[in-house]
């Protein structure tokens, strides 16, 4: 799955800190964050106390990551991020819940969040989670990964029980899907480099399963993402699954 392993910064990608902004209804979660991050060379350039506040001081100030709180007064952080994403759509948006199981994840990474992160996340793993998805990256823990399988599952299946109703549609429910029209512009190379990134391969796990070079295969998922406007793998699992590139019960060799 991606990045199933703690996130670490790749001085490569990165030349200039992040610049943040922490919007979360908890007074105590703001001050801890923002005292965790800037003591590891972050600069926390605001904070915002609910969605509204959120997406004016977003698009006054101009972070480059967002830590959102999902849950908050007035805009929720679902919204708030669609809303900032619309304004600048560079920017990375880190959703924060306090549920692992939170039902508002996929539609948050179909939205554009580029991952998510538990509250009581630690100090560590919070500013390499805001370095990585500041190059670009996603943050997708293995159960969010897992979740976007579930819920293609239950669609699949809710599909197959409509169609047995319908004697027309029926005949042709078990036939494999045409590939989805947004997929055009690639490469037969590149679709199959979007297929194992969506089942959750890194670019080094890419590179052995393809036999290429690390290097080369960064150059496939570039242009992947510059093709079909991807802001990063977040999308990029949701576009695999949404297009039928991948399905349930696919395995990364297939």
């Amino acid at each position: 799955m991606p990045n199933t392993q703690e996130p670490g910064p790749d001085p490569s990608k990165e030349t200039v800190a992040p610049r943040v902004l922490i919007a979360d209804d908890e007074e105590l979660i703001r001050t801890g964050f923002r005292l965790i991050l800037t003591s590891r060379g972050i600069d926390v350039i605001g904070e915002a106390a609910d969605g509204v506040q959120a997406v004016a001081e977003a698009e006054r100030l101009r972070p480059d990551v967002i830590l959102m709180d999902i849950r908050m007064p007035k805009l929720d952080g679902l919204e708030a991020a669609k809303r900032v994403l619309r304004l600048l759509p560079r920017c990375r948006v880190l959703m924060l819940t306090t549920f692992d199981l939170d039902r508002y994840v996929y539609a948050a990474l179909a939205a554009g969040a580029s991952g998510f992160l538990l509250k009581d996340v630690t100090a560590a793993h919070l500013a390499a989670a805001v370095r990585l998805v500041n190059t670009g990256d996603a943050l997708l823990a293995p159960s969010i990964t897992r979740r976007l399988v579930e819920r293609y599952a239950t669609t699949h299946e809710a599909g197959r029980a409509e169609a047995a109703h319908r004697p027309a549609a029926a005949a042709t429910v078990d036939r494999t899907p045409p590939l989805h029209r947004d997929l055009a512009p690639l490469t037969p190379r590149e679709r199959e480099v979007l297929a194992l990134m969506g089942r959750g391969l890194s670019n080094t796990e890419l590179a052995e399963a393809l036999t290429l070079s690390e290097a080369t295969v960064k150059t496939h998922v570039a242009r992947i993402f510059a093709k079909l406007t991807l802001r990063d793998r977040a999308q990029a699992v949701i576009l695999a699954y949404e297009t039928g590139l991948v399905t349930p019960g696919s395995s990364a060799a297939e």
